[in-house]
């Protein structure tokens, strides 16, 4: 079968530690791009935290950014698509977190807002975006009710207090928000939960991306190392993932890669795999 859309996780799939493609994935997308293949990129990063990986792989079509959430043009900026949590929602979400002892980073507008609680962990969230502003209450920020809303809102802190906000918000925003949680760090007690909108994914991302490509999920390969690449794992012709991705997330993939991690050129793999050589 010749699949017609390559679709791309970031961190740790397409880009390596230091924010930088290997040579051999960006020769082979070179290579499968000039073969007629569409390239595209499905991550969890805000699009400000995208379009320099997009620029290095050529990729100048719609992106997928906050995992489905935002679908942007790589070329001009052009928003295709756009889901967020505002009014009611963004009200109940800002008064739960500033209730228990979590970090609080507010994704919206194209930006990351956070306060001195959040600056032990600004280095990892700042790969998301490198728009970030500190502010003296993230909770008192106005993001909270901008008529456009957020894309979504990382909470960082003690796992006792991220479950007990999540757990919290679960019930109070019920339908309205995806929630998930997960430690930071393989060992202590640090854990994370995101809340965005519920409906996007990445899986619903390439489905979109897919149809303006004309062409269909079963002609799409995937590749990813992470629990948000399952929904397009899951809909995806094909997908591959990195050897050091966890084991639900292997479980979900057709194909396991060789490669651990970008640093071992697991895209590349991935193409040569796929497409055959080119």
């Amino acid at each position: 079968m010749t699949y017609k859309l390559l679709a791309l996780d970031l961190d740790g799939t397409l880009l390596r530690r230091d924010g930088t493609l290997h040579e051999r994935d960006r020769w082979a997308i070179k290579q499968v791009q000039s073969a007629g293949v569409a390239v595209t990129i499905c991550t969890g990063r805000l699009y400000s935290g995208s379009r320099e990986a997009a620029t290095a792989a050529r990729i100048e079509g719609p992106i997928a950014c906050v995992d489905g959430s935002h679908i942007v043009s790589a070329k001009d900026d052009t928003e295709h698509f756009h889901a967020t949590l505002a009014g009611e929602h963004a009200t109940a979400l800002r008064r739960i977190v500033g209730r228990h002892r979590v970090a609080s980073f507010v994704f919206a507008q194209d930006a990351i807002v956070h306060d001195a609680e959040g600056e032990p962990w600004a280095p990892y969230v700042r790969t998301w975006s490198p728009n970030v502003t500190v502010v003296e209450r993230v909770t008192s920020h106005p993001a909270w009710e901008h008529e456009r809303g957020l894309h979504a809102v990382v909470a960082i802190g003690h796992k006792d207090h991220v479950e007990r906000a999540a757990d919290e918000l679960t019930g109070e925003l019920g339908a309205a928000a995806f929630v998930i949680r997960f430690a930071v760090y393989r060992r202590g007690d640090t854990h994370a939960m995101i809340i965005r909108r519920a409906g996007p994914n990445k899986g619903t991302a390439i489905t979109w991306l897919a149809q303006h490509h004309g062409c269909s999920v079963a002609d799409v390969v995937a590749v990813g190392d992470w629990l948000n690449d399952v929904p397009m794992f899951n809909v995806a012709g094909r997908s591959f993932v990195m050897a050091s991705a966890p084991p639900p997330v292997k479980e979900a993939a057709t194909d396991a890669l060789r490669a651990y991690s970008a640093d071992d050129a697991g895209v590349a793999e991935a193409i040569e795999r796929a497409w055959g050589t080119l």
